[in-house]
């Protein structure tokens, strides 16, 4: 098993002993049974399949099925919008990502895959079955009256063997690092814990004498946000004592500084505090005009006459993410495009998109086939695209300026050579192709194509006796540019020379060339609407 930080996401791979199961040339493979993950994690599942006949044509992973009813793919259902991706091909295996795991999301996955064979349904079990569980600080008493031990619990045993991180009162403590242990405590004291490179999905700190003591607990631990946005992050505190002073910092400054006194923040930070009681409240860092470099880990901290809560306890993870319009070629004439964020938007996990062309919104756009945040365009002239969100229209994309062209395409006229006997040869020869002198050594068959716009000389031979090689001759095929919207072909005869003509719709200039050892003759062919014409040359 491997952990791999993606930001601060815990990422799950699991390489273990395969489960296999199947008939008749279908199974599924499993990496691993089970999982337990931490909630607000990322975990891939991965599986294998093979199949004895025909075209896969559809894959996907289910968690519920009913006799006689079609599983539903998990790629469509709302619960999961923003947070699944599939990975893999159809040839080799298939993989399963969740993101910003939820306890909910706990279940057994099946994978399932169609083919266009009669019957050619099948699915894995027993699948792998998912626990996704939060960490809790749980406090036995013992015998002592000053000590307690603490226990970073979970709902099932996490995979792998992680390290815990313990904090109190906010500063996270060198020792210990496994998942029990006993503290000497005061009824001032709170406890958190996490796994080692993962402090983000920490538990929350508990009292462990009482229900007063130092506390902070987020209301969010992660929060995704458009570039030019205003955002409100947020936590409660609990002091032990009066609060004297609060303020909010980012964790990457080595001494904490309120953002208020930070240039980089100027006249674009508030705090917004609201005491409940003399030691304890609420208090709100709101951040307007946002821009990506704001993207951080913010932390709070409060201070009383002789206490100030610790710096290193793990705050909310802010993410700011623009519009961006990636433009992709579709079919021929087509572009397709996509508009994306970085990162699923906190408060709008599936968001309604908006398109405008040339600054002027696309409330229905009837002649582009369009779904959310893609859009297919086919126009000839030179436009501006770009894109929105639904209910922040302000905040638009980049546009993106583009004229969609049919581009110049490479046609290549082949030529095969054969390598001939006036008579059949005894046995089954294989034949050893030269081209330049050199063995080709991917081609053993009587016929080779050839495709290539230099002249060179080839000649054939049979293995075992190769010094009885034919005569060498110089081909060579000519490749020319074309440009095509519908393409058909015809065939021509001149002097007995058979030659494939391309047409197109308008027009297409052609040279095919027929080369001997001695001359090059060339024909030019032009095809229009009104008439075929063949000139020749010799060079």
């Amino acid at each position: 098993m491997a952990l791999r930080t993606a930001g601060s996401v815990l990422v799950v791979f699991l390489w273990s002993v395969a489960v296999v199961l199947g008939q008749n040339g279908w199974s599924v493979t499993y990496t691993t049974q089970s999982i337990c993950t931490l909630e607000g994690s990322t975990v891939e599942l991965t599986c294998s399949y093979i199949y004895p006949r025909g075209t896969v044509t559809s894959t996907f992973w289910f968690t519920k099925m009913e006799t006689g009813v079609e599983p539903e793919d998990l790629g469509q259902d709302p619960e999961y919008a923003g947070r699944l991706e599939y990975h893999g091909d159809k040839k080799n295996g298939h993989n399963l990502r969740i993101t910003d795991l939820r306890e909910k999301d706990s279940a057994t996955y099946k994978f399932r895959f169609i083919t266009d064979q009669t019957g050619g349904r099948y699915y894995g079990d027993p699948g792998v079955t998912l626990s996704v569980t939060a960490l809790q600080v749980k406090v036995t008493p013992t015998r002592s009256a000053t000590s307690k031990t603490l226990t970073c619990s979970t709902t099932c045993t996490l995979t792998g063997s992680p390290t815990y991180i313990w904090y109190k009162n906010g500063q996270s403590l060198y020792w210990p690092t496994s998942q029990q242990y006993t503290f000497w405590t005061s009824e001032t004291e709170s406890y958190s814990c996490a796994v080692k490179g993962h402090e983000d999905l920490h538990s929350p700190a508990v009292c462990v004498q009482g229900q007063s003591c130092y506390r902070v607990t987020y209301t969010k631990r992660r929060i995704c946000v458009l570039k030019g946005s205003t955002v409100d992050i947020s936590c409660t505190y609990l002091g032990y004592k009066s609060t004297t002073s609060t303020f909010w910092f980012r964790s990457v400054k080595s001494t904490p500084e309120g953002l208020t006194r930070d240039p980089g923040y100027a006249g674009r930070v508030k705090y917004t505090d609201k005491k409940t009681w003399r030691n304890e409240g609420s208090s709100i860092l709101r951040i307007t005009d946002l821009i990506e470099e704001d993207s951080a880990e913010y932390r709070f901290t409060f201070k009383t006459n002789n206490f100030e809560w610790g710096h290193s306890f793990p705050g909310t993870t802010l993410t700011v993410t623009g519009l961006q319009v990636k433009v992709t070629p579709a079919a021929e004439g087509q572009r397709t495009l996509t508009c994306s964020t970085t990162c699923t938007l906190t408060d709008n996990p599936n968001p309604t998109y908006i398109w405008y062309k040339n600054g002027q919104r696309l409330d229905e756009p009837t002649s582009q086939q369009h779904s959310s945040n893609m859009l297919v365009v086919w126009d000839s002239s030179v436009n501006i695209y770009s894109c929105a969100v639904e209910g922040q229209e302000g905040l638009h994309s980049p546009v993106v300026c583009f004229q969609v062209k049919v581009t110049p395409q490479q046609f290549s006229a082949y030529k095969t050579l054969t390598c001939s006997t006036t008579c059949t040869l005894t046995g089954n020869p294989t034949y050893i192709w030269y081209k330049n002198g050199q063995n080709v050594q991917d081609n053993s068959s009587p016929m080779y194509s050839i495709s290539s716009e230099d002249a060179d000389s080839y000649y054939c031979a049979v293995k075992g006796h190769e010094e009885l090689r034919s005569p060498a001759v110089c081909e060579y095929s000519t490749i020319v540019p074309y440009s095509t919207q519908q393409v058909s072909c015809i065939q021509a005869k001149e002097k007995g020379l058979t030659l494939s003509i391309i047409t197109e719709q308008k027009y297409i200039f052609l040279l095919i060339v027929n080369i001997t050892s001695i001359k090059y003759l060339v024909f030019y062919i032009r095809w229009s609407k009104e008439h075929l014409s063949v000139s020749q040359s010799l060079w």
